[in-house]
């Protein structure tokens, strides 16, 4: 007799993308070249239903991102939504767009934390890598933020045009009065993909950026964390994908498809659900989707075999499908993995002068037209 197939943990995260949006137009940007516009965003009552089918699954933790999630006009009720279904709630923002009164909104909706996004030290810089005017606006934020009592932390994500200053973005947080840095060297999906060529660091800056942290972590210990995300594509070691596919943590797009990683809708034949469609706690158990990379039984050689396979999966499934054509690959981030002279390629290769690099792809697109609240 076949043994009934063991029950699917429940995730403990959602994050939930409420618009594509954005008043910025970073090049590293995570959100998909398709972006989706504003008339498909679910509604109001969609997201509540979202938020207590998810708590009902077991989702403790929400991140309430975009795009920019400023620009939902009804952020306070989401907000309020997530809370009353016993869900703490964290907003990952811009900036653009915060004051008093919002914020004193949001908090009294239920919001528990705040993370800020910066883009670099020098204010000039900032706006520059941001495509916005915003550095100011991000200072204010802060000071709003903290003002507040709410906890506060700042996201970095590091790319050849900020990785030198590195000790200046991480003098922010004490500054700032942030108790959290993320340093977070790109990923490349997405638009960042499109703009590896101008976005990836040189070996020189990742080890000076390595020491810098080491050197930073000591002056503010028990000050500021720093979280300092090992950037895969030049440490031949492939990082599991969101914990594994389908282990602790699912996305919804605005629109309500659900993945089981922000950028999973890249890849062909997924075929990912709707919340508008199915109950969660369905996708999550038997979609395709979630199940297909889920665990290790779809592995390929040389992850079949690998001591590692249970602790990095194979690695990002959307990278693998990025660089190699096929999701199922190993991660060519990986040492063992056949395709990983594609990485070696890449960060081998003699970086553009400033004046030779091409002008960059920003995230465009109608639904992403600059907004105030």
């Amino acid at each position: 007799m076949t043994a009934p197939p063991a029950p699917v943990p429940p995730p403990w995260a959602l994050l939930a993308e409420l618009t594509h949006a954005c008043p910025l137009h970073c090049t590293y940007c995570s959100n998909p070249v398709e972006l989706t516009r504003r008339s498909r965003e679910l509604t109001l009552a969609q997201w509540q239903d979202t938020f207590r089918q998810a708590a009902d699954l077991g989702v403790v933790s929400a991140h309430l991102s975009g795009g920019e999630p400023l620009l939902r006009q009804d952020l306070a009720e989401i907000v309020a939504a997530a809370d009353g279904a016993g869900i703490h709630t964290q907003l990952i923002t811009s900036g653009v767009g915060l004051d008093r009164d919002r914020l004193a909104r949001l908090t009294d909706a239920g919001l528990r934390s705040v993370q800020l996004s910066v883009q670099h030290a020098d204010p000039a810089d900032g706006d520059r890598i941001a495509g916005h005017r915003a550095h100011a606006a991000k200072e204010r934020a802060a000071a709003l933020v903290t003002g507040a009592g709410l906890p506060l932390g700042l996201n970095v994500v590091l790319h050849r045009h900020n990785l030198g200053a590195l000790d200046a973005l991480i003098g922010l947080a004490p500054a700032w009065g942030a108790d959290r840095i993320e340093l977070a060297n790109t990923q490349f999906y997405g638009w960042a993909f499109l703009n590896k060529a101008e976005l990836l660091p040189t070996r020189a800056q990742l080890a000076e950026a390595e020491a810098t942290v080491r050197r930073r972590r000591q002056q503010l210990d028990g000050r500021v964390e720093i979280i300092w995300v090992v950037p895969d594509h030049f440490e031949g070691t492939a990082k599991p994908c969101m914990g594994g596919w389908g282990a602790v943590s699912l996305t919804v797009t605005p629109d309500g498809t659900v993945l089981p990683c922000p950028a999973a809708a890249a890849i062909p034949g997924l075929d990912p659900p709707n919340i508008r469609d199915h109950p969660l706690r369905r996708i999550w158990e038997h979609s395709a989707a979630f199940t297909r990379y889920r665990g290790t039984a779809w592995m390929q050689d040389p992850c079949r075999s690998c001591a590692l396979r249970e602790r990095d999966f194979g690695g990002c499934r959307c990278q693998a499908y990025a660089l190699t054509g096929d999701a199922a690959a190993t991660d060519p981030a990986c040492r063992h993995s056949p395709h990983h002279t594609v990485i070696r390629d890449l960060v081998d290769a003699p970086a553009p002068p400033p004046q030779a690099l091409g002008r960059p792809r920003r995230p465009g697109h109608p639904s992403r037209r600059v907004e105030t609240p």
